[in-house]
């Protein structure tokens, strides 16, 4: 059973984050299985989990704006006109011991919505390698990452953890101001067929990644007995540059 989670309201990066990493906790506790849509409060930029704080700090190009750490790789998103889904499998889910076919079936049902309105996509295929290595997701290239006319629209990451998994997922629907040069897939579509996104895409969106992964549950909102977890969490994501280890689903 897949719950499925579309949050109504924005959230500041340190809660998403920490909802996120109690999922993946539950996946390892519970074999809970979990889909979750979201949004962000403000511009916010997550950083990779490998990357340095050293570089977010040392470019002036997004120190306005806050920032956090993501629990999985990758490089840095910017979180603006996008939507965010994460999703959070236990180890006895036919999907998490391959990452390769989760990240194919997650992004395959991404490009058949997109396609349902109009939107062309499809997986990058290849791999591109580059002598340097973009602080930004969105400038990297991934076999998995979808394309639309070039441009790279989803972009996704995971984290394992003792045969548990959690993956992210970014989906740019406009430029953001603060970095225009990633177009969204508004921006990509045909001009004489100006794209208009339906009112409940994000509830769209989850349905068609979590009806990939099995039957699915949908939840109103975030369960009361899990907010405690979620703000012990919160706390470590208040800060970019982590001290200790995270902390029991990464032990």
């Amino acid at each position: 059973m897949i719950k499925l989670l579309v949050e109504p309201n924005a959230h500041s990066g340190s809660w998403n984050m920490a909802v996120d990493e109690s999922l993946l906790e539950l996946a390892l506790e519970s074999e809970q299985c979990t889909v979750r849509i979201y949004s962000w409060e403000t511009a916010t930029v997550s950083l990779g989990y490998f990357q340095s704080s050293a570089d977010f700090r040392s470019s002036n190009r997004f120190q306005d704006l806050p920032a956090v750490r993501r629990l999985t790789g990758g490089g840095a998103i910017l979180h603006d006109r996008e939507l965010t889904y994460s999703l959070a499998l236990p180890s006895t889910h036919p999907l998490s011991a391959d990452p390769t076919r989760l990240y194919e079936t997650v992004h395959s049902a991404i490009i058949q919505l997109l396609a349902s309105m109009g939107v062309q996509a499809a997986m990058r295929g290849t791999d591109e390698s580059r002598s340097d290595e973009p602080f930004l997701c969105f400038v990297r290239g991934d076999r998995h990452d979808i394309l639309c006319h070039g441009s790279k629209v989803v972009g996704s990451a995971q984290r394992r953890r003792r045969g548990a998994v959690l993956q992210h997922g970014s989906l740019i629907v406009q430029a953001s101001p603060h970095a225009n040069e990633i177009p969204g897939i508004c921006d990509l579509a045909d001009p004489s067929e100006e794209l208009q996104l339906p009112s409940d895409f994000a509830g769209s969106l989850g349905q068609a990644i979590a009806q990939t992964l099995g039957t699915v549950t949908q939840l109103d909102r975030w369960p009361d007995e899990q907010e405690g977890r979620v703000r012990l969490l919160e706390e470590r994501y208040r800060k970019i540059k982590w001290s200790r280890p995270a902390r029991s689903a990464l032990k």
